[in-house]
């Protein structure tokens, strides 16, 4: 189960920060995941925006974030969040979780059918 929560309403230039809680048996925080974030404005398809690696590290990020977003994940692996600065006004979407029991990320690939779990979406609006 992915909860996302930190969306909400900011200028151009502004940040956000974006977490995404994963619950489940505890076994599966040892098991090594792949955790993405996604995002899909109206009218538009979904596209990724960041992956990471829980156990490794590994991060993948699209062209349209390099340097103003980071993935990061804490100590026991249970959050991932997504720290997004400068953002503008096409950041403006709903952005999804997702996560996939895995030993890599599909090679930072943002390929949808890659991943099993996904949350609710939290909403970013971004005016200018």
């Amino acid at each position: 189960h992915l909860a996302e929560s930190g969306g909400g309403s900011v200028q151009a230039g502004g940040s956000l920060r974006l977490s995404c809680a994963q619950s489940g048996p505890p076994y599966m925080s040892f098991r090594n995941k792949c955790v993405a974030w996604f995002r899909q404005a109206p009218g538009k398809e979904r596209e990724g925006v960041a992956s990471i690696l829980l156990y490794g590290g590994d991060t993948y990020y699209a062209d349209s974030v390099k340097g103003r977003f980071t993935i990061s994940t804490d100590d026991d692996k249970t959050t991932v969040a997504l720290q997004m600065n400068s953002l503008k006004p096409e950041d403006t979407a709903l952005y999804y979780c997702a996560a996939r029991v895995s030993s890599s990320c599909n090679s930072g690939t943002f390929d949808e059918r890659f991943f099993s779990t996904w949350g609710q979406g939290t909403q970013v609006t971004v005016s200018s």
